[in-house]
Parts: C-alpha cells; sequence; structure tokens
C-alpha cells in the first residue's frame, strides 16, 4: 500500500488556495466565450476570470499567513499590511492562470501556479516551495526544499533518458514583434535535427511540471516572468533535475532566460541554446534583424 506524502502546514494552505482557485476558473472554463476579455499586448489576454482567481489566491493565502509578502501577476506587489516594503520574510509567487490564450480559446492546457520565496539572513532570496495545479486534468504538481517533488501523491522524478534523439523537449514560442524571435529561430534550428521532438503547449509553468514529471527531458524559453517558473523550478529541482541560464549560470530567475532538464540532458539543451543566441547575437553584429 503506497504511503501518503507528509504535507507541511504551509503546503498544506497552499494545496487548498490553488484548488479553489482552479475550481472557480474551471466553471469560468466552461462558459470562456461569455467572459470580458480586454487586451494586455499582442497575444497576451487577461481575463475576468484570471483577476477572480488572483484575489481568490491572495484573500486565502493572506487568511492563512498574513505575514506573507504576495507577488502577482495581475495585481503587482501586494506586501503584508503589517510590514513596510521588502522587509518580508517569505512571499508567494503567483501566476493566477498560466497558459490564458489556451484557457481562452477553450484548450485545456492552463494552470495555477504559485511558488514561495524565502528571504535569507544575508538578504539574499531561495525559493523553497512551489504548487502548479491544472484543474481541467485534475493535476495537481507540488514540491518543498528537501522534501522531494510529486504529482497528486505520487513522487515524482525527471526522465532517466541520456540520448538527445530520444528526447523530447518543450519551450515557448515568442510573440512575432518580440526581439527573441531570433534566438528562438536560430535555436531551434539547431535542435530538430538532434531530437526526437519538441512541443509548445503554451503554459511555462506546466511545461516545467512536465520536465518534473519526466514528461519531457527539458525545457527552454527567453524572456519569462518570476511568477512563470518559481514554482516550476522548485519541482524540477526536487524531481532530480537542473535548472540554470543559456551559460549554465543561476540568474535565471531574474533575467527569465531559462534552461531545464534532466541532469543528463539539460547540459546538452543548454549548449545548443547558448550557441542559437550566439548566432543570433552575431547576426546583428552584422547588420541582422
Amino acid at each position: 500500500m503506497a504511503v501518503s506524502p507528509r504535507i507541511s502546514a504551509s503546503m498544506n494552505v497552499l494545496h487548498q488556495a490553488v484548488q479553489k482557485a482552479g475550481r472557480r476558473l474551471l466553471r469560468d472554463f466552461g462558459e470562456v466565450e461569455n467572459l470580458q476579455v480586454s487586451s494586455k499586448g499582442p497575444g497576451d489576454f487577461v481575463s475576468q476570470a484570471d483577476l477572480r482567481a488572483e484575489q481568490t489566491l491572495k484573500e486565502e493565502l493572506a487568511k492563512a499567513r498574513p505575514g506573507w509578502a504576495f507577488l502577482g501577476e495581475e495585481g503587482g506587489h501586494a506586501e503584508a499590511a503589517s510590514r513596510a516594503e521588502g522587509e518580508w520574510e517569505y512571499r508567494w509567487v503567483v501566476d493566477p492562470l498560466d497558459g490564458t490564450t489556451n484557457f481562452l480559446h477553450g484548450i485545456p492546457q492552463w494552470a495555477v501556479s504559485v511558488g514561495v520565496e524565502k528571504r535569507t539572513e544575508d538578504g539574499r532570496t531561495e525559493l523553497v516551495a512551489g504548487c502548479i495545479y491544472n484543474p481541467a486534468m485534475n493535476e495537481l504538481f507540488w514540491a518543498e526544499k528537501g522534501a522531494g517533488a510529486f504529482l497528486n501523491d505520487k513522487r515524482i522524478r525527471v526522465s532517466g533518458r541520456r540520448e538527445m534523439v530520444n528526447a523530447l523537449f518543450s519551450t515557448g514560442i515568442p510573440f512575432a514583434k518580440t526581439q527573441r524571435k531570433v534566438e528562438f529561430s536560430l535555436t531551434l534550428a539547431k535542435l530538430m535535427p538532434l531530437v526526437s521532438g519538441v512541443r509548445r503547449f503554451g503554459s511555462a509553468a506546466l511545461d516545467l511540471a512536465w520536465v518534473a514529471a519526466g514528461r519531457y527531458e527539458g525545457f527552454w524559453e527567453l524572456g519569462l516572468n518570476k511568477w512563470d517558473v518559481a514554482a516550476g523550478i522548485v519541482l524540477v529541482r526536487e524531481a532530480g533535475g537542473m535548472v540554470t541560464d543559456h551559460l549554465g549560470g543561476d540568474g535565471f530567475y531574474d533575467s527569465g532566460w531559462i534552461v531545464a532538464g534532466n541532469p543528463t540532458l539539460q547540459p546538452k539543451l543548454r549548449e545548443v541554446v547558448a550557441e542559437g543566441i550566439a548566432a543570433a547575437e552575431a547576426a546583428r553584429g552584422k547588420g541582422g534583424e
């Protein structure tokens, strides 16, 4: 008989909050054609469902942990009322609806994503927990630093594949008007002949969760925000994977240039991404775009 994983009090709070927000989103998903939608920019939309989900998370998390700060995609900074800006010890990093475009097109590949940051005594911040919930599939991915990664109540690990030719990777395609499209195109051209396939499903949070669960061998994307990756970084690490920037450094959380994967293939994927970026920079230096 399988033994259920031990869940900390804070993770229990997080489970309840993301599931409550997810249930509300799922109801809205069933009536997606009735949502009031306003544009936030090219290919990036916000709906009333998105805003309501963030408010639900903010209320539920603040009720259980009133001293914790809150960083949300839709609401920006909302520091705990009892603390001045920047004096928090713990902070929720929240994407209430990752995969909004999928959601608005009736595609069931979207999630609620919440990471937890802790400020250390020397002023640094570290990611200590994360939870990613896909209500449409009833899949709850979660992890705490030092305690492993889980899908619902089952322990998960990154893929054991070791050869690029057998590897399946995921990514996000930049919007047409963004500068990163050249880096993406050149990276993809270098990678495709080497691997089994590349997928673009439209939710960075779920891409990272699927790397942690061994469904993908790796994931890369350029220009993501903290709320896109906070929870997924913890999941990949606790599932035995690696997360760096394209140069192998640790600035990915702030830069949003991220490469994740299993320990064998992440370095190989990172090399290809770095080559694509270098080629794009060289092209610009010669008068290209």
